[in-house]
C-alpha cells in the first residue's frame, strides 16, 4: 500500500469523528495521515498485525478512544501518557507484559481492557478480568492506581538515588574542601618553615660577618697598637743615641777642623817670618795643648761610642721581643 493509497483509503475510512482501520492488515500505524484528521477522536486499529506503536503516535493528543485489540503489541511507547484526552483504551489479546511509567498520566482514562496479555503478576492482579463494562472501568481505575504507585515508587527510588548522589557529592565536596584546607595549611606551614629557615640563615650569616668584622677590627687595632708601640719604642731607642752620635761626631769634626786650622796656622807661621808673632805663639800653644789632651779626647769618644752601641742593641732586643 503506497502513501497516496493510504491517504485515499484513510479518507474513505474516516466517518465523522471515527477512523476505522480495523482488519486492514496493517503492520504499522499511519500516524502522519491520522494527524491530518484531528476531528477523528475515535480510532479503531483492531485485528491487524501491529507489533509496536511509533513514538509519534503519542502526538495524537486529540484521540479519546483507541481500540488496539487483537494485534501483536509487545510494548507501548514511553510517552503514552501524553494522550491526555484518552478515555477508552482496548488492548485485549496482545503480547504486553508491562505498561510504561507514563501510563499513570492518563488521568482521563475511564475504560481499559488488558485481557489475554502475558502481564506480570502485579499488573495482572490490578487489571482483573474485565468481563463487562463495570470490570473494565474498575480495571482502568486500578491499573492507573497501580501504575501511579509504581511511578511513585520509581520517583521515590529516583529521589533516594538523587539524595544519595547529592549526599555522596556533598561528602566528596567536604572531603575535597578538607583536603584542600590541609594542603593549604601544609603549604602555609612549609612557607613559614622556609621563611624561618632563611631568616636563621640570614641571621647566622650576619652574625658571622659581624664576628669577622669584629675580629678584623681587633687585629687591625692590635696591629695598629703594636705598630704604634714599636714605632714609639723604635723612635725612643733611635732617638737616644742619635744625639750622642751626632754630638760626638760634631765634636770630633770640630776637633779635626781645629787641628787642621792649627796645623795650617803652624805651617804658615814656620814658613814665614811670623813665628815670633803673638798669633803664631798662640797657635803653637794650642797645638801643644791638643797634643796633651789628645789621649783624653780619644778615650771620651770611645766611651760615648760604646754607650751609644749598647743603647742601640737594647732597643733592637726590645723591638724583636714585642714583634
Amino acid at each position: 500500500m503506497s502513501k497516496n493509497s493510504k491517504v485515499l483509503n484513510l479518507k474513505d475510512k474516516v466517518s465523522g469523528n471515527e477512523a476505522d482501520l480495523s482488519l486492514s492488515n496493517l503492520t504499522e500505524v499511519p500516524v502522519r495521515e491520522l494527524a491530518m484528521f484531528p476531528k477523528a477522536t475515535v480510532l479503531d486499529l483492531s485485528c491487524n498485525n501491529i507489533t509496536s506503536l511509533p513514538p509519534e503516535f503519542c502526538s495524537l493528543t486529540h484521540l479519546v478512544k483507541v481500540d488496539l485489540s487483537k494485534n501483536q503489541l509487545t510494548c507501548l511507547p514511553d510517552d503514552l501518557g501524553n494522550l491526555v484526552n484518552l478515555q477508552h483504551l482496548d488492548l485485549y489479546n496482545n503480547k504486553l507484559t508491562v505498561l510504561p511509567a507514563s501510563f499513570s498520566h492518563l488521568r482521563n482514562l475511564k475504560w481499559l481492557d488488558l485481557k489475554d496479555n502475558p502481564l506480570e503478576p502485579g499488573l495482572a492482579k490490578a487489571a482483573g478480568d474485565c468481563l463487562d463494562e463495570k470490570q473494565c472501568k474498575q480495571c482502568a481505575a486500578k491499573v492507573l492506581q497501580h501504575t501511579r504507585a509504581l511511578q511513585e515508587e520509581v520517583d521515590r527510588a529516583r529521589e533516594k538515588r538523587l539524595l544519595r548522589e547529592k549526599e555522596l557529592e556533598r561528602k566528596r565536596e567536604v572531603k575535597q574542601r578538607e583536603r584542600e584546607a590541609r594542603e593549604k595549611e601544609a603549604r602555609k606551614r612549609e612557607k613559614a618553615e622556609e621563611k624561618e629557615r632563611r631568616r636563621k640563615e640570614y641571621n647566622a650569616q650576619m652574625a658571622a660577618l659581624a664576628a669577622q668584622e669584629q675580629q678584623k677590627k681587633k687585629r687591625e687595632e692590635k696591629k695598629r697598637k703594636n705598630g704604634q708601640a714599636a714605632a714609639e719604642k723604635k723612635a725612643a731607642v733611635e732617638s737616644a743615641p742619635k744625639p750622642r752620635r751626632s754630638v760626638c761626631g760634631l765634636l770630633f769634626r770640630l776637633l779635626l777642623l781645629l787641628l787642621l786650622l792649627l796645623a795650617a796656622a803652624a805651617a804658615a807661621c814656620r814658613l814665614t817670618d811670623l813665628r815670633r808673632e803673638a798669633v803664631c805663639v798662640a797657635v803653637d800653644d794650642g797645638l801643644s795643648w791638643v797634643r796633651v789632651q789628645q789621649g783624653e779626647v780619644g778615650r771620651l769618644l770611645l766611651k760615648l761610642s760604646a754607650a751609644a752601641g749598647e743603647l742601640l742593641d737594647a732597643a733592637k732586643t726590645t723591638e724583636n721581643a714585642n714583634v
